[in-house]
């Protein structure tokens, strides 16, 4: 069974940083798209950003220019790099890993991120 399990989260001043990290039990980011999703209070859970296990990456148009999403393989870990924190970025912020053509589809627990005005 692949665990994910996220880190990084907390609480920071609107204009600022946070760095989210998400460690696999196995080597799959290697071979599964990872993506981190986020979700609001009240709201759906929404994809914010992913990246294939080719190193392509994809921003929603609210984070785009502000977060960047990177991998380490060695250390089985994605990163999501936040700058310019903004007090609508708060949510819970998920690390999802799928591979379509191994119907598989993991899902990290949660990592609260709270920005304040």
């Amino acid at each position: 069974q692949v665990q994910l399990v996220e880190s990084g989260g907390g609480l920071v001043q609107a204009g600022g940083s946070l760095r989210l990290s998400c460690a696999a039990s196995t080597s799959i980011i290697r071979i599964y798209t990872m993506a981190w999703y986020r979700q609001a209070p009240g709201k759906q859970r929404e994809l914010g950003a992913s990246i294939t296990r080719g190193g392509s990456t994809n921003y929603a148009d609210s984070v785009k220019g502000r977060f960047t999403f990177s991998r380490d393989n060695a250390k089985n870990t994605v990163y999501l790099q936040m700058n310019s924190l903004k007090p609508e970025d708060t949510g819970v912020y998920y690390c999802n890993a799928f591979n379509s053509a191994l119907g598989r589809n993991y899902w990290g627990q949660g990592t609260q991120v709270t920005v304040s005005s």
